[in-house]
């Protein structure tokens, strides 16, 4: 891949996509093209057959998906399963008929069995049940890396597919309704931190930035305290100590990459893998052709809360509600393979946290 190659970006906005294109430009590369929703919805066919002929990119990066938490994946089940879908479908299927040089399709690690051995290795993948509150998000991502897999074999492309595991970093979403686990423990704590320091300015900030259920700054005190309680950040009325609820029971075990060194592993793969590498020594059926990115180091939820209020500084209480799902027990994978292909992560848990409150506590309205 040229400096001047033609790459198209698609996801550029979120947490992975921005990442990716952060790297890609510190690495030199002159040429992307991106386009926000509005611009071009990618669960729409014809425009995105046009874009394709179009612009003709030579090489694609798909980032773009509808993701979520917990919460969201188990409310929004057919708008995960439609929208990824179609937003796979069009696109891998453009890149065919376009003659992209090479596709870089990311998907995720709830693509494995909810019972996987630990950690989890490619070769996993549909050997048994997924776990019920993401399956649908995870049935679109494990057709799309078949999708890769099968024009690869059919048609001779040259599609890669990537599942990173949980990421976090620049730009993640912090929105309490739908966001992951990491970043809404990042928030909730920061707020709690203001609350319990009877600093409004800091509150009133946070929700000017980014409203909860049209609550924002300009509220009132009691409006505010209201839907905080209501996603887990309240006063305890028998101690005034402030308290910060935690779905389930703290006990499953998540790994977390920072979203930067994801983004470079991505980009060493465009740049120093093909199809072929990673096929090579398969002797009969190719399947299983999917890359993990990870770190292969796990924390339970309990010490990542924890980790995170030590290093906000929040004296408060973590209430952990076990009335609530405590989602899939373990969800480590086994990075060897991406390794063998010569790339490793970088950044820590606990330092990964510090850059990333840093970065949410200082963006402006």
């Amino acid at each position: 891949m040229k400096s001047t190659s033609k790459i198209y970006l698609a996801g550029h906005r979120g947490l992975v996509g921005s990442a990716i294109k952060n790297n890609l430009e510190e690495k030199g590369y002159s040429n992307i093209i991106t386009k926000t929703h509005k611009e071009l919805d990618l669960t729409n066919q014809l425009a995105v057959a046009d874009f394709f002929k179009n612009e003709k990119p030579e090489y694609v990066i798909l980032a773009a998906a509808k993701v979520g938490g917990i919460v969201a994946n188990n409310t929004y089940r057919g708008e995960f399963i439609y929208d990824n879908l179609m937003i796979q479908n069009n696109v891998i299927n453009q890149c065919y008929l376009n003659g992209v040089k090479k596709l870089l399709f990311l998907g995720s690690t709830c693509i494995y069995p909810k019972n996987a051995p630990q950690p989890m290795k490619e070769e996993y993948l549909l050997t048994s049940e997924l776990e019920y509150t993401n399956e649908p998000y995870a049935i679109a991502k494990i057709a799309g890396i078949k999708m890769c897999e099968s024009y690869n074999i059919q048609y001779g492309t040259n599609f890669i597919s990537v599942q990173p595991t949980n990421l976090y970093g620049p730009n993640d979403n912090f929105d309490l309704e739908k966001s992951h686990v990491l970043p809404a423990l990042v928030r909730k704590i920061h707020l709690g931190k203001a609350l319990e320091n009877n600093d409004w300015d800091s509150i009133k900030s946070d929700l000017n930035k980014l409203p909860i259920e049209g609550i924002s700054g300009k509220n009132s005190q009691t409006e505010i305290l209201n839907i905080l309680s209501k996603y887990g950040v309240e006063i305890n009325s028998k101690n005034d100590n402030i308290e910060i609820e935690i779905w389930g029971s703290g006990k499953p075990m998540r790994e977390f990459l920072w979203s930067e060194d994801m983004a470079d592993a991505c980009v060493y793969l465009v740049e120093n893998v093909d199809f072929s590498d990673i096929t090579k020594n398969s002797k009969k059926e190719i399947i299983n052709t999917h890359i993990n990115i990870g770190t292969g180091k796990e924390v339970s939820i309990k010490e990542l809360a924890q980790t995170i209020k030590d290093v906000i500084g929040f004296k408060g209480n973590l209430y952990f509600n076990t009335e609530k799902p405590d989602g899939t027990m373990r969800k480590l994978t086994d990075p060897s393979k991406l390794e063998s292909l010569g790339w490793k992560y970088n950044v820590e848990l606990k330092d990964g946290i510090k850059r990333m409150h840093e970065w949410y506590a200082n963006q402006s309205v």
